[in-house]
């Protein structure tokens, strides 16, 4: 990428988008085109296509999705795949038909099998059955993933998927019936504090494993492999395999670990109790991040600043 090249970032107030345009800011990118959902729905073909017959943008980071926990993905899988999917299916085609350069399309660690070797290599895609609670956002993620590959093998795109581990950071969600673990984790332990409770509940048994990787360096590893030159960006692009790369920091920790960790940065002094009940999701989701590392890139914001920088973040949000 050049550093007037026009760059559109597609979700960009979202927690992974709104840090893809502070990276491409800091690394000097001066053309970068946003829009917000009232002014482009995603979901709306004749939409899409008008902005890219009229912005006809070099360069797309496709960050816009519907997100949410494993209650959100319960309760609405309806809406999670069609609204995924219909994204997905404008802003790649689009792309192609405007003569895009190079898109590169974010999707989740649930793209994989739920009974999967660890750490999970990207060839591990499509071996094996999901994990039930979060099924039809993982099948629109792997429809995106295809439909990369499909491109890239019939009209020659450049299409690159990259499969972030459990992302957080400034500008996530707190809402607890739609929010992942981690921000839940931290409004929990706040007002249970600023309420003087003397616990907090935990959902599943605390016993699952889980990677997490802070918003900003997902962002850095995304302009990192946009702005690869043509050899090695090219070598991901095979027809042989799905043009597929994880992103992570290559370690986990129980949910019980990240809790305590959670307790020690917001200063929570109470008991934790988990509910067994509520269910634990796949016991563990940690990525193989080998191809990514090789290639010169790895993670350098820790787990406990990065919770802090999230913490401090939504402070002062509020």
């Amino acid at each position: 990428m050049n550093k007037q090249d026009k760059i559109y970032v597609a979700g960009h107030r979202g927690l992974v988008g709104s840090a893809i345009v502070k990276a491409l800011e800091k690394s000097g990118y001066t053309n970068i085109c946003t829009r917000t959902h009232q002014e482009l729905d995603l979901t709306n073909q004749k939409s899409v296509i008008d902005f890219f017959e009229t912005e006809k943008p070099d360069y797309v980071f496709l960050a816009a999705a519907k997100v949410g926990g494993i209650l959100a993905n319960n309760e609405y899988p309806a809406e999670f795949i069609h609204q995924n999917l219909a994204i997905q299916t404008n802003v790649i085609h689009e792309a192609y038909r405007s003569g895009v350069k190079r898109l590169l399309f974010l999707g989740s660690s649930c793209i994989y099998p739920k009974e999967c070797p660890q750490p999970i290599k990207e060839e591990y895609l499509l071996t094996g059955p999901l994990e039930a609670t979060n099924r039809s956002y993982a099948l629109a993620k792997i429809a995106g993933i295809e439909m990369c590959w499909s491109y890239n093998r019939q009209y020659k795109t450049n299409y690159l998927s990259v499969m972030p581990t459990n992302l957080y950071g400034p500008g996530d969600n707190y809402d607890l019936e739609k929010s992942h673990v981690l921000p839940a984790l931290i409004r929990k332990m706040h007002e249970a504090k600023v309420c003087n409770e003397q616990q907090v509940v935990i959902w599943g048994t605390g016993k699952p494993k889980r990677e997490f990787l802070y918003n900003q360096d997902m962002a850095e590893a995304c302009v990192y492999l946009m702005s690869m030159d043509d050899e090695k960006y090219s070598a991901f692009l095979g027809d042989e395999s799905a043009p597929l790369v994880n992103v992570g920091v290559g370690e986990d920790l129980t949910i019980a670990e990240l809790a305590q960790t959670v307790a020690s940065v917001v200063g929570f002094k109470g008991e934790l109790v988990y509910d067994t009940t509520k269910p634990d999701g796949t016991m563990q989701k940690l990525l193989d991040v080998s191809k990514i590392n090789q290639l010169g890139w790895k993670a350098n914001i820790d787990l406990k600043t990065g919770i802090n920088n999230a913490y401090q973040a939504w402070l002062a949000e509020r």
